[in-house]
This record gives C-alpha cells, structure tokens and sequence, in this order.
C-alpha cells in the first residue's frame, strides 16, 4: 500500500502528524521524559494510519521528532551553567543544528491513529518525525541478506 505523500527531495523532511503533551513551556519540560511520566499523545495524520499495523506488539517505541522551537546555533553549551562546556554533540541538548529529538516510550495503547504513551520530554504540539519498534525488541520482518 502506498500514499499519496510529497516526492522525496533529499533535504526536506515530513512530519507524519502532531504530539500532544502537557508542557507549554520549555522550563516545564523534563530534560529526559520518564515511562512512568505523564500520557502524552502522538496524533498521527490520517494517510500514515494504516502504517501503525503491528506495532501495538511493542511495549516500546522510539519516537523522532521535530524540536521546532529550539535554537539551533549554538556549538557549545554549558548545561549545568556552572562554566562546564561540552560539545553540543556530546549533549541530549534540543539546542543542536538540527534539533531531532527521540525517546524510548512505553506505548499504553493506540486508538484510531492516536498513539498514548509515555516518556516524552517535548512541548505540545510538536511535529512528528517517525515512529519506529524499540529496536532493543525488533525482530527483523525481512530475511537475512546474502552475503551480509
């Protein structure tokens, strides 16, 4: 089955639908979301529904998704604001050239292209990259290659 989407462009990416949590503000957002957290939502679009088949076998997922409101100039950082500078690729930082968060989340459930789950460390209304099988519980679908 396939859908009508946007031709792929190389550098351009699309967002497969929404995520619903309870924080407005980034000083409210936990710096790493926690399965034991609140439920959040990922509201996805309806044309990616029939992609969710299967994946209620997970108890976890991995979610990417767009930080569209994170600054994206900063090359180092100093997190604890102590004067300790890292690197922005050796932080979690959503402050990064180009700001992709993801998080390993417990799925609670899915009901007509409404994911609940929780873990999630971002703001309402953020834009949904992807979802993918935890891959620490995947089984490849695909037979082995040859010669791989």
């Amino acid at each position: 089955m396939t859908v009508a989407a946007a031709p792929a462009d190389g550098d351009r990416l699309a967002f497969i639908g929404r995520i619903r949590t309870p924080w407005t503000d980034r000083r409210d957002c936990p710096r790493q979301g926690s399965t034991d957290g609140p439920e959040c939502r990922l509201i996805v679009d309806d044309v990616w529904i029939p992609a969710l088949a299967g994946l209620d076998d997970y108890a976890t997922i991995e979610v990417l998704y767009w930080l569209d409101r994170a600054r994206r100039d900063l090359v180092t950082q100093s997190p604890r604001g102590d004067g300790t500078v890292y690197g922005t690729f050796a932080l979690r930082s959503p402050v990064r050239p180009n700001p992709i968060g993801t998080s390993i989340v417990r799925l609670d459930r899915i009901e007509r292209g409404i994911l609940t789950v929780r873990g999630l460390d971002c703001l309402d209304g953020t834009p949904l990259l992807d979802i993918k099988p935890d891959r620490a519980l995947f089984i490849p679908k695909a037979p082995p290659k040859s010669g791989v």
